[in-house]
């Protein structure tokens, strides 16, 4: 079965779990257990748990319900953009099974603002829930600011905090707005835009682990200045540095970002770097290459205040944020 095809088999087979009596109210206790002495705030919100789902797992807000069963601190919903679009062409989700690692080039698909809103009015309660917003492929950079603020204003009375994604691979042009004078221009939006509605929602800028230092200080400056609560590190990376499956194996995959285990070392690098450059004034998401309590750790150890999973989940199971928690 293709990777995006099982995908969506394991989350619909994942939901008629869920609807067998009793098995979401074990699944909950268990939960509830496990969370006890692992709560944390961050931003002015109280997470169950520091473990939450990375975006790009659930685009649309379709399985909530299901992965609160799982026992996540909380789930970060997106990439979503004010249109539906159908992103790239398929074939585009591949397995590194070697490197423990995914490639994909989804190129943010996904419904629209709005069917994500509406499935949101239904989303459990006690889940947070994060907004991971973006831009349409159609949409120019010099124009992008409009599709943020209307991501902004569809999603606020529905999600808990929003990530500004300007980190993906697969958008052309995307990662040009991480560039210090757009990146700013572009926050300040957000951020006054968010401040207009009542009950202000946290801003975290998600970013890529492939940026200079000279560009992770610009970040810790442009965070700082524009009052952004917190940076998201990282996203996929483009390097193919250090993989151990045949280079013309992966070369033969096409273009993409790499998650997993191959990101691992050097998404804790950035997370640390931040940390320390920032002096510990804003907090950090570590995301990349969690598969289990160790690199969670590993992860907080740097300076994360918070992680997410996403592609450790492929390679051991729905059971993962339950045994990272536990293992904290």
């Amino acid at each position: 079965m293709s990777p995006e095809r099982a995908h969506y088999a394991a989350m619909d087979l994942l939901v008629v779990a869920s609807r067998i009596p009793g098995v979401a109210w074990w699944m909950r206790r268990s939960a509830a257990k496990r969370n006890q002495g692992k709560e944390v705030t961050v931003a002015g919100l109280t997470f169950p748990n520091p473990v939450g789902l990375a975006a790009g797992f659930d685009k649309d807000a379709r399985w909530l319900d299901a992965l609160e069963m799982l026992g996540f601190g909380f789930v970060e919903i997106g990439t979503v953009t004010p249109r539906a679009q159908s992103g790239n062409p398929q074939p585009r989700l591949f397995r590194l099974k070697e490197d423990r690692g995914i490639l994909n080039r989804m190129g943010f698909n996904n419904d629209g603002l709005y069917p994500a809103a509406a499935r949101l009015v239904r989303r459990p309660k006690g889940l947070v829930v994060g907004g991971n917003i973006g831009k349409n492929k159609i949409t120019p950079n010099e124009k992008a600011v409009d599709d943020y603020l209307a991501c902004v204003d569809a999603l606020h009375a529905h999600v808990d905090y929003f990530v500004v994604n300007v980190s993906s691979p697969n958008t052309p042009g995307l990662r040009e707005l991480q560039d210090k004078e757009p990146l700013s221009k572009l926050l300040r939006a957000v951020v006054e835009r968010n401040a207009n509605h009542p009950g202000q929602r946290p801003v975290f800028l998600k970013i890529a682990p492939d940026l200079t230092d000279g560009q992770l200080d610009d970040i810790v400056d442009i965070v700082l200045e524009e009052n952004v609560d917190g940076v998201v590190a990282t996203n996929t990376t483009i390097s193919r540095d250090g993989l151990v499956m045949p280079e013309e194996v992966v070369k033969d995959m096409g273009a993409g970002g790499v998650s997993g285990a191959p990101v691992r070392h050097r998404a804790t690098e950035v997370v640390k770097y931040l940390s320390e450059k920032s002096k510990g004034q804003f907090p950090i998401v570590g995301v990349g290459g969690i598969d289990g309590a160790e690199a969670a750790q590993e992860k907080l150890d740097a300076g994360a205040s918070l992680v997410q999973v996403y592609s450790g989940m492929i390679y051991e199971g729905p059971g993962l944020p339950a045994r990272i928690v536990s293992g904290l």
